[in-house]
């Protein structure tokens, strides 16, 4: 069975399933163009206040489907291709996605996962799940896109140690490097993941948006200056004068 990415909505929160059997869920080329897609559709859902992103059958990615590597692989235009588009097409339109994404991570997270897992808000971990990007071992590099966005979120020291070493490490060890919100119980890793997503979307929709599209521009590294002329322009939002207004009427929230 080929890979996909599956995309399934409950009431305000989306669910994208990363599934291809036999082969930990690994991505393939198809399977880039459809989470390119669908963070994309999500990203134009005003309906929409959270996203869980899991993988199918006790795994979350175990890296790229290597099957398909000799037919691009070893032509400098095809590669780049590949990295720069397919791959990076993805990726960069989950970083874009202004709806916060909460990782729900079992088993292999290796590679392409652990790079999915880089672009999610908030990651919770099985205690089997391991971490890594072993590709020493199959004679090439990441790609400096990816590598910079796992240094940025698991920290240079830990990009350094999974990719010169092609070290695998535990998910009590990520998560005291900070890559980790949480480390539960293998059978309880879905269930947590589910009650932060419930938490997130019965609060404000456009804070988190809001939240979210700053922290994004502080990430690239503009102008703190150039944030702030932009971020006051909910004063006047119906949302905003809901939460004050509820406060002091001491009643929950209408979000």
């Amino acid at each position: 069975m080929p890979g996909q990415v599956g995309l399934t909505i409950d009431g305000a929160l989306a669910r994208v399933s990363l599934c291809h059997p036999g082969k930990f869920n690994a991505m393939s080329r198809a399977m880039w163009l459809e989470l390119r897609a669908i963070f994309l559709a999500l990203q134009a859902r005003e309906d929409l206040r959270c996203v869980i992103v899991a993988g199918d059958a006790g795994h979350f990615c175990a890296g790229g489907d290597i099957s398909e590597y000799p037919a691009f692989r070893f032509e400098e235009a095809a590669l780049r291709d590949f990295h720069e588009t397919d791959v990076w097409g993805g990726l960069g339109a989950m970083l874009a996605c202004d709806l916060p994404v909460v990782a729900q991570i079992e088993g292999n997270c290796l590679g392409a996962g652990l790079e999915i897992a880089s672009c999610c808000d908030i990651r919770v971990a099985g205690e089997g799940a391991r971490f890594g990007a072993p590709i020493a071992r199959l004679g090439f590099p990441m790609a400096p896109r990816e590598a910079q966005l796992v240094a940025r979120e698991a920290g240079a020291a830990t990009a350094r140690e999974v990719l010169l070493e092609a070290a695998v490490l535990g998910a009590q060890e990520m998560k005291a490097r900070g890559f980790l919100h949480a480390v539960l119980p293998d059978a309880g890793v879905a269930a947590d993941a589910l009650v932060r997503a419930q938490r997130i979307v019965a609060l404000a929709p456009r804070a988190a948006r809001l939240n979210k599209q700053t922290l994004r521009a502080l990430s690239t590294g503009v102008s703190i200056e150039s944030v702030v002329d932009r971020a006051y322009h909910y004063a006047d939002h119906a949302e905003h004068r809901e939460g004050v207004e509820a406060f002091v009427a001491r009643r929950r929230p209408a979000f």
